[in-house]
């Protein structure tokens, strides 16, 4: 899939990945016809019981994001945090990451732990250990295929100006993709790919600090890939408390949304491939 990946980054257009935190969400957005698919730290957090803390090993993150690159036939983009620590820590990540069939990740300038990069009260690595924690990570790939993100949270701790050149530097270490955190408004939304000297991925996200924007918006911007973490995780959330409140208070089981029955169930899990399978036995 990063052959996959690097082809679509090469095309020009927007790549619009809704974010998956397991098999059966990364299926709803293949089969909606989305050409990529995000799996999300957070939603992979949440998805254990944690919150969006850098809780998670790399080895918790590695073996969702295989399994989830494996059910899809679409690249798949995966969160990749801090690189789970220095510049050595990175450089695995990656080779665990592209051996598991993903196609693109980021790393982030956060420290260890790290946090949403939409809460405040943020920090960051000096410049230095994050540009040499991209170098490191660049050379580790094992093809020239794999594609590597390079995410600076510097915006809300040392402004935008410290941000782009993080992002440029990012770049120039051999990052294919820029990826500025948190643009305050639209005004900075727009200089973002203005300034920085590369593609750029933007991440939506609903009621954090990037502001409202549409996707046509998003790509006449110049923005290459724009990422929508949570839409979801937050709709399977408010799914799930209204259709038990209505269980609940009706005292019959409503019908679920999109009225899924037993056997469509099946098909979203793959159930028709495995159906032939079986019927090659005597």
């Amino acid at each position: 899939m990063a052959s996959s990946m690097r082809e679509l980054l090469q095309t020009g257009e927007l790549i619009l990945a809704p974010g998956a935190y397991d098999c059966l969400t990364a299926g709803a957005i293949a089969r909606a016809g989305f050409k990529a698919a995000y799996m999300t730290g957070a939603g992979v957090a949440a998805s254990h019981g944690f919150p969006d803390f850098g809780l998670l090993t790399m080895t918790e993150m590695v073996a969702v994001a295989g399994r989830v690159a494996r059910s899809l036939s679409i690249p798949l983009i995966a969160d990749g945090d801090t690189g789970f620590g220095n510049e050595l820590n990175a450089a695995r990540a990656v080779r665990e990451y592209e051996r598991a069939g993903v196609g693109a990740m980021h790393i982030e300038d956060q420290v260890f732990p790290k946090q949403c990069g939409h809460f405040d009260n943020k920090a960051i690595v000096p410049a230095g250990e994050f540009i040499a924690k991209i170098r490191a990570a660049a050379m580790a790939r094992e093809t020239g295929n794999f594609v590597l993100i390079a995410r600076t949270d510097a915006r809300s701790v040392e402004g935008l100006d410290a941000a782009i050149d993080r992002a440029n530097r990012a770049l120039e270490a051999g990052a294919d993709v820029a990826f500025v955190e948190a643009p305050q408004d639209l005004d900075e939304m727009a200089a973002i790919p203005r300034r920085v000297q590369g593609p750029c991925l933007l991440n939506i996200v609903w009621r954090g600090k990037t502001p409202d924007v549409s996707f046509e918006d998003a790509a006449s911007m110049g923005y290459r890939i724009a990422i929508l973490p949570s839409i979801l995780l937050k709709s399977v959330m408010g799914i799930s408390d209204e259709v038990l409140q209505a269980a609940r208070l009706t005292g019959r089981h409503p019908v679920p949304p999109g009225d899924i029955g037993i056997q469509d169930g099946a098909v979203r899990a793959g159930g028709e491939e495995w159906k032939r399978l079986r019927a090659c036995a005597p």
